[in-house]
């Protein structure tokens, strides 16, 4: 008998009950402790296995579980070693736990609960530390990833994709409760997120510490996602934490390591300068799953129209003098121009022609043909590379792709966006870490289009070059840098140093670090002075993510040397990773409980524990649940468990299986290749409306279409127009009072455009400036003053 996949439709039991996720925020470090409760019902020892989403970035430093009375803590070991630990507890009747990470994407994890007797419930502990992102607007945004969609396989990778039993999020059989304590020196002013909060509790008069819950009833048809506000956020800080008591001195984990916090402040007459250069590449995602709504709040709305608006946004608010071209992409890949294109009216007509029709229908995403296409393509002199990617981050290669963008970060910029839920961190965040840019997240009811804006503003910042860190300690104290040499400053972004600090100092002592970089030719330089006493209560966080950080930069090396195959870089990783606790992609947390002394009895059922997922591939859910045998490819080379059998016949299994989930997965992302398919256009947004008349210039034209973007008529305009002022002036003016009066609450959406409809005006010299302000403002009914507009 073959179980299915999707255990909805065969009414299966399923043996995770309820997860619960406690949340502590110290400042921007994020401590997550989730415990997720089993309970076999059935008359027959169990085997059940959950794949699920982890931000790329964690450190996971703690797996335990509870049987009974009994707690077992688990170890970290090397991979092969921990799995054939775990095989050979459940073939010797043992009860065991293997937590690992997968080789392709680290923030996807496989937990195996081996061999639950029946009526056995098992808790199983897992904690992890992450440092927060700040966002656009300030907040520091902290993810929960409750769906993890299925990732596309490219054609002719090697290896096995992880792959996902998943079932529509709104029939997800666990419950999930979710806590959050958020603490700081600073008063916490808000927190904010996509689902629903019970009102926040502050637990102090200073606010300075809070508590909140999710609203009961959540349905895991998204991430949940927390915007975490500080006031007077983004000070630079320091935190020494102290060495583990029982770990040699020397070691990682028996010194002390600091975490700095730089947040660089730029010149104000190099930033107000701005940049007219560049070459701006921006790489779409077409693929089928970008056919899914945004959100559920908004079913009208698909991820691609979203991203066309954005592109036509960003297109418009390009500076004139630059290069540009677009490429999209999915099973194959497509580029507007043969080579980058000067930015010019004609040109931009062209683009903002072809962005309008396009459409979701390119099939899979393979986003690693277009990427190498791009860096074949020579640099255009004194014009610096920027690269946007837009995708919803679905692939399995994730590692390979941030390796070539790293290959090339010398060469370029790359800016990020996570389209949707589901979106891989790993892949997201990797870009633009690797690429010397900044990556954003789009879910939930957010907006693409001001997310994009603030990375076009950190793409026209001057190229921070030359940076350098200098550290100034005690005698006797010297240091080792944790993390890879900063790559990329930008004006209110963090930038996070973790060293490992040797040596003996007084509790009053103090150290310093300096950054210096080169800003537009201007040497500068930021300084953070640090007390050595270590930090009270952080128990051993910032280890966890010093050594986090260290592994995930080993991982590279080896992946970059893979050719010499000398093992040395891989021995070093399993080294840190055991002797920190922290998890890498060369090794799992494996826990036996070897105080049950009676052998469990019985074949093993194998469970699949679904996830939940959102997209199109809700539709095929019956169709898959029809074709797939219920088999979990753990791994190609380990034993698998068939439902009420034995472990056998396992290559044809696993081959059988291998094609049922890649057709499945083709099935989820794919798409017609029609390029008849055209775009339905909705009733476009006014602001939008205005956005696409703008000319490449910066201008405006009098036209109807303008009036009926400003809620007028020709006849209208053409009558409040002063005599003497020449058409294009008085409609390029109208367009700035119509922004600035009705579209305040988007000013960072259209403050580029804006700024280039403001040189237009200077360079036309016009005279009359005052008198346009004046008749635009009667004809609107609203009271701008010229200096309000930049004129």
């Amino acid at each position: 008998m073959n179980c299915c996949g999707l255990i909805t439709v065969q009414k299966e039991p399923v043996p995770l009950k309820s997860i619960e996720v406690e949340l502590e925020v110290r400042d921007h470090v994020a401590t997550v402790v989730s415990t997720l409760n089993y309970e076999n019902k059935e008359d027959k020892p169990l085997e059940a296995v959950f794949v699920f989403p982890l931000p790329g970035d964690a450190a996971v430093c703690h797996f335990s579980a509870k049987i009974g009375q009994t707690q077992i803590v688990a170890e970290v070991k090397e991979k092969q070693e921990a799995r054939e630990e775990y095989d050979d507890a459940l073939s010797s009747g043992q009860q065991a736990f293997l937590l690992e990470e997968s080789e392709q994407s680290p923030d996807i994890f496989t937990l195996s609960v081996g061999s639950l007797p029946p009526g056995e419930s098992a808790s199983i502990r897992l904690e992890y530390v992450t440092e927060l992102a700040v966002q656009a607007d300030d907040g520091l945004r902290f993810c929960l990833p409750a769906v993890l969609n299925p990732r596309y396989q490219p054609q002719g990778s090697g290896g096995a994709s992880v792959q996902v039993t998943s079932v529509p999020a709104s029939l997800v059989p666990y419950s999930l409760s979710f806590s959050a304590r958020v603490s700081s020196p600073r008063p916490v002013s808000k927190v904010e997120s996509n689902c629903s909060l019970d009102p926040l509790q502050y637990v102090n008069t200073e606010q300075t510490q809070a508590t909140v819950k999710l609203a009961a009833g959540h349905k895991f048809d998204r991430d949940v996602e927390l915007l975490i506000f500080y006031k007077d956020a983004h000070q630079p800080t320091a935190v020494v934490e102290a060495g583990q008591a029982s770990a040699k001195p020397g070691s990682l984990m028996g010194d002390p390591v600091v975490m700095l916090s730089l947040y660089p402040e730029f010149p104000q007459s190099v930033m107000s300068s701005g940049a007219s250069r560049g070459e701006f590449v921006l790489l779409l995602d077409r693929s089928g799953s970008m056919d899914c709504h945004t959100s559920n709040s908004k079913p009208q709305e698909t991820r691609i129209g979203s991203a066309r608006d954005t592109l036509l946004l960003l297109l418009k608010s390009l500076p004139m003098g630059c290069y540009f071209n677009i490429y999209s992409f999915g099973s194959r890949y497509e580029h507007i121009f043969p080579k980058s294109m000067e930015y010019s009216e004609k040109t931009l007509e062209e683009a903002v022609k072809k962005v309008e029709e396009m459409t979701a229908n390119l099939g899979g995403t393979e986003i690693l043909q277009p990427l190498k296409h791009i860096y074949s393509q020579p640099c255009i002199p004194n014009q610096p590379r920027q690269l946007f990617v837009f995708t919803d981050g679905e692939v399995s290669n994730t590692k390979e792709v941030i390796n070539l963008v790293k290959k090339n970060s010398g060469s370029h910029r790359c800016f990020s966006f996570g389209i949707g839920e589901g979106a891989s961190s790993a892949l997201i965040n990797g870009l633009a870490k690797e690429g010397g840019g900044h990556a954003q997240f789009i879910t939930g009811n957010a907006r693409m289009q001001p997310k994009v804006m603030q990375s076009l503003r950190f793409a026209l910042q001057p190229a921070v070059v030359d940076i350098s860190v200098t550290w100034d300690l005690p005698k006797g104290v010297s240091v080792t840098v944790l993390s890879p040499p900063i790559t990329a400053l930008f004006q209110g972004q963090r930038s996070l140093v973790y060293a490992q600090l040797t040596g003996e100092s007084s509790e009053a002592a103090q150290g310093c670090v300096t950054v210096k970089y080169s800003l537009a030719g201007h040497p500068s330089q930021n300084q953070l002075h640090f007390t050595l006493k270590p930090a009270e209560d952080t128990g051993l966080t910032v280890h966890g993510l010093g050594a986090r950080t260290l592994i995930r930069s080993l991982e590279m090396e080896e992946r970059e040397n893979r050719g010499q195959r000398d093992g040395g870089v891989k021995k070093k990783v399993v080294e840190l990773s055991v002797q920190s606790g922290v998890s890498s992609s060369f090794t799992a947390f494996i826990a036996v409980n070897k105080g049950n002394s009676e052998p469990i009895q019985g074949p093993l059922v194998h469970r699949n524990v679904p996830t939940g997922r959102t997209s199109r591939a809700t539709q095929h859910a019956s169709l898959a649940c029809d074709s797939l045998p219920f088999m979990h490819l753990r791994r190609a080379c380990s034993a698998l468990t068939m439902s009420f059998g034995a472990r056998k016949n396992k290559s044809a299994a696993l081959s059988k299986i291998d094609k049922s989930l890649a057709a499945f997965d083709d099935d989820v992302d794919d798409d017609t290749d029609d390029k008849s398919a055209m775009p339905t256009q909705p009733c476009r947004d006014p602001l939008l409306q205005l956005v696409s008349l703008q000319k490449a210039s910066g201008c405006w034209l009098l036209d109807p279409a303008l009036a009926a973007a400003l809620g007028k008529t020709s006849e209208e305009l053409d009558k409040s127009k002063p005599a003497s002022v020449n058409q294009e002036v008085w409609a390029t003016i109208l367009a700035l009072i119509w922004l600035h009066a009705f579209k305040t609450d988007a000013k960072e959406e259209w403050e580029l455009l804006a700024m280039k409809a403001v040189s237009w005006l200077r360079a036309q010299n016009a005279p009359c400036v005052e008198e346009c302000v004046e008749a635009g403002n009667t004809l609107f009914g609203c009271e701008m003053q010229k200096n309000v507009l930049g004129l």
